[in-house]
């Protein structure tokens, strides 16, 4: 993480090809609808800068013409944004009840041990941050994590640990469901219309 990314800016601005998403954004909404593009701008600046200071929002609240209370109230109420210095690589591990079910403990364990850190924290070199979820609508293949904006899912304390020793080596570990199972298919295996005939 950049050092740029540790401190509170004075002052923020999107970069030129971001300044142009921005603008492709709000023009998506009717006239007089433009603040409904609050949640994709602060995707935009999260993604550019590593997370939301008050610069941030004093811009998006600008350009959309909101009161930047407004504008926090939304970066605020989504755990999404991130309002302090996160890791470069967000490790977000799903505990609501599906996930917590099939064993979201001990992927919760794993994560702790393999990272050295708790909930909200980074690791001191500033790479990873681990934080609690609610669902990310990935029930089926509970328990799952997100990490940046990838889902990793049917997970075991095994399983996740390989996933963070491939993050932490530079490698890129498999998306997806961790078991042989394709995509969100039963884990078993098709149950019915497993034959062409008719009745």
């Amino acid at each position: 993480m950049s050092a740029s990314h540790h401190h509170a800016p004075a002052n923020f601005a999107f970069t030129p090809d971001n300044l142009a998403l921005a603008k492709r954004i709000i023009a998506k909404y009717p006239p007089g609808r433009q603040q409904s593009a609050v949640i994709p701008l602060l995707d935009v600046a999260q993604r550019q800068h590593g997370w939301v200071p008050d610069a941030v929002i004093e811009y998006v609240a600008e350009m959309l013409e909101m009161a930047p209370m407004r504008v926090r109230e939304v970066a605020s109420f989504y755990a999404m944004f991130n309002l302090k210095p996160v890791g470069k690589i967000r490790v977000q591990v799903c505990t609501t009840t599906p996930c917590w079910l099939r064993g979201s403990d001990d992927v919760v364990a794993a994560c702790k041990k393999a990272l050295g850190i708790g909930f909200k924290e980074t690791t001191a070199d500033g790479k990873f941050t681990l934080t609690e979820v609610e669902c990310l609508g990935a029930c089926v293949n509970a328990p799952m994590m997100q990490v940046n904006d990838e889902y990793y899912e049917d997970l075991d304390a095994a399983s996740t640990t390989r996933i963070l020793d491939d993050l932490k080596a530079g490698r890129t570990p498999r998306t997806g469901p961790q078991v042989a199972r394709q995509t969100s298919a039963p884990i078993a295996g098709f149950t019915t219309l497993k034959g062409t005939g008719g009745s």
